[in-house]
Protein backbone atom coordinates (compact mmCIF):
# COMPACT_ATOMS: atom_id res chain seq x y z
CA UNK A 1 0.00 0.00 0.00
CA UNK A 2 3.00 2.23 -0.50
CA UNK A 3 1.54 3.41 -3.77
CA UNK A 4 1.19 7.17 -4.21
CA UNK A 5 -1.88 8.92 -5.48
CA UNK A 6 -1.00 10.18 -8.94
CA UNK A 7 -2.59 12.75 -11.22
CA UNK A 8 -3.64 9.94 -13.57
CA UNK A 9 -5.46 8.16 -10.75
CA UNK A 10 -7.24 11.36 -9.72
CA UNK A 11 -8.22 12.01 -13.34
CA UNK A 12 -9.60 8.48 -13.73
CA UNK A 13 -11.63 8.77 -10.49
CA UNK A 14 -13.01 12.13 -11.65
CA UNK A 15 -14.01 10.88 -15.10
CA UNK A 16 -15.35 7.58 -13.78
CA UNK A 17 -17.40 9.29 -11.06
CA UNK A 18 -18.69 11.90 -13.48
CA UNK A 19 -19.75 9.23 -15.97
CA UNK A 20 -21.43 7.22 -13.20
CA UNK A 21 -23.50 10.17 -11.95
CA UNK A 22 -24.42 11.28 -15.49
CA UNK A 23 -25.77 7.77 -16.12
CA UNK A 24 -27.67 7.84 -12.80
CA UNK A 25 -29.13 11.25 -13.73
CA UNK A 26 -30.21 10.03 -17.18
CA UNK A 27 -31.74 6.89 -15.69
CA UNK A 28 -33.76 8.88 -13.14
CA UNK A 29 -34.85 11.33 -15.85
CA UNK A 30 -36.05 8.47 -18.05
CA UNK A 31 -37.89 6.88 -15.12
CA UNK A 32 -39.65 10.15 -14.27
CA UNK A 33 -40.68 10.89 -17.84
CA UNK A 34 -42.06 7.38 -18.28
CA UNK A 35 -44.04 7.61 -15.01
CA UNK A 36 -45.67 10.99 -15.71
CA UNK A 37 -48.20 9.76 -18.33
CA UNK A 38 -49.41 7.10 -15.88
CA UNK A 39 -50.09 9.80 -13.26
CA UNK A 40 -51.66 12.28 -15.68
CA UNK A 41 -55.05 13.63 -14.63
CA UNK A 42 -55.78 15.78 -17.71
CA UNK A 43 -58.66 13.55 -18.80
CA UNK A 44 -60.73 15.08 -15.99
CA UNK A 45 -59.81 18.67 -16.90
CA UNK A 46 -62.97 20.46 -18.05
CA UNK A 47 -64.02 24.07 -18.68
CA UNK A 48 -65.69 24.11 -15.26
CA UNK A 49 -62.45 23.01 -13.57
CA UNK A 50 -60.55 25.70 -15.49
CA UNK A 51 -63.07 28.34 -14.34
CA UNK A 52 -62.63 27.13 -10.75
CA UNK A 53 -58.85 27.49 -11.10
CA UNK A 54 -59.29 31.03 -12.43
CA UNK A 55 -61.51 31.90 -9.46
CA UNK A 56 -58.93 30.31 -7.13
CA UNK A 57 -56.26 32.60 -8.56
CA UNK A 58 -58.43 35.74 -8.86
CA UNK A 59 -59.54 35.56 -5.22
CA UNK A 60 -56.02 34.68 -3.99
CA UNK A 61 -57.15 31.55 -2.15
CA UNK A 62 -53.52 30.41 -2.00
CA UNK A 63 -52.81 33.50 0.12
CA UNK A 64 -54.48 31.69 3.03
CA UNK A 65 -54.84 28.03 2.02
CA UNK A 66 -52.41 25.41 0.83
CA UNK A 67 -53.18 23.18 -2.11
CA UNK A 68 -51.11 19.99 -2.25
CA UNK A 69 -48.62 21.54 0.15
CA UNK A 70 -48.09 24.81 -1.75
CA UNK A 71 -49.32 28.14 -0.43
CA UNK A 72 -49.85 29.83 2.91
CA UNK A 73 -50.42 27.96 6.16
CA UNK A 74 -52.99 30.39 7.53
CA UNK A 75 -56.00 28.23 6.66
CA UNK A 76 -56.56 24.47 6.09
CA UNK A 77 -55.05 22.40 3.29
CA UNK A 78 -57.54 22.00 0.44
CA UNK A 79 -56.00 19.01 -1.35
CA UNK A 80 -58.48 16.77 0.43
CA UNK A 81 -61.33 19.25 1.01
CA UNK A 82 -63.55 17.29 -1.36
CA UNK A 83 -63.38 14.23 0.91
CA UNK A 84 -63.23 16.16 4.18
CA UNK A 85 -66.30 18.31 3.49
CA UNK A 86 -68.39 15.53 1.98
CA UNK A 87 -68.17 16.21 -1.74
CA UNK A 88 -69.41 18.98 -3.94
CA UNK A 89 -72.48 19.81 -1.87
CA UNK A 90 -70.37 20.09 1.29
CA UNK A 91 -67.91 22.49 -0.32
CA UNK A 92 -70.69 24.67 -1.72
CA UNK A 93 -72.53 24.71 1.64
CA UNK A 94 -69.35 25.59 3.52
CA UNK A 95 -68.49 28.51 1.24
CA UNK A 96 -72.08 29.80 1.30
CA UNK A 97 -72.23 29.59 5.11
CA UNK A 98 -69.40 32.06 5.71
CA UNK A 99 -70.54 35.13 7.65
CA UNK A 100 -70.53 38.45 5.79
CA UNK A 101 -67.82 40.10 7.90
CA UNK A 102 -66.18 36.97 9.27
CA UNK A 103 -66.28 35.91 12.90
CA UNK A 104 -65.24 38.72 15.25
CA UNK A 105 -62.09 37.98 17.22
CA UNK A 106 -60.89 35.05 15.14
CA UNK A 107 -59.56 34.35 11.72
CA UNK A 108 -62.15 33.10 9.28
CA UNK A 109 -62.82 32.86 5.59
CA UNK A 110 -64.65 35.88 4.16
CA UNK A 111 -67.91 35.69 2.25
CA UNK A 112 -67.06 36.07 -1.44
CA UNK A 113 -70.70 36.09 -2.65
CA UNK A 114 -70.04 33.66 -5.48
CA UNK A 115 -72.77 32.82 -7.97
CA UNK A 116 -74.05 29.25 -8.18
CA UNK A 117 -71.99 28.73 -11.35
CA UNK A 118 -68.85 29.97 -9.60
CA UNK A 119 -69.49 27.78 -6.55
CA UNK A 120 -69.92 24.77 -8.83
CA UNK A 121 -66.65 25.63 -10.59
CA UNK A 122 -64.72 25.94 -7.33
CA UNK A 123 -66.14 22.64 -6.11
CA UNK A 124 -65.18 20.96 -9.41
CA UNK A 125 -61.66 22.42 -9.16
CA UNK A 126 -61.26 21.08 -5.61
CA UNK A 127 -62.61 17.69 -6.76
CA UNK A 128 -60.05 17.67 -9.59
CA UNK A 129 -57.29 18.62 -7.14
CA UNK A 130 -58.28 15.82 -4.77
CA UNK A 131 -57.86 13.26 -7.56
CA UNK A 132 -54.22 14.19 -8.25
CA UNK A 133 -51.76 11.50 -7.22
CA UNK A 134 -49.83 13.49 -4.61
CA UNK A 135 -47.96 10.60 -3.06
CA UNK A 136 -50.04 10.47 0.12
CA UNK A 137 -50.28 14.23 0.68
CA UNK A 138 -51.96 15.53 2.77
CA UNK A 139 -50.98 13.01 5.41
CA UNK A 140 -54.31 13.05 7.25
CA UNK A 141 -57.94 14.01 6.63
CA UNK A 142 -57.63 17.30 8.56
CA UNK A 143 -55.08 18.52 6.02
Amino acid sequence: MAQTFTKAMARNIFYGGSLFFILVFLGLTFDTTSAIPKRDNRANLTETVALGKKLWEKNDCIGCHTLLGEGAYFAPELGNAYKRLGGKEGIIAFIKSRPKDGIPGRRSMPQFNFTDEQLDAIAEFLKYSSEINAGGWPPNIQG
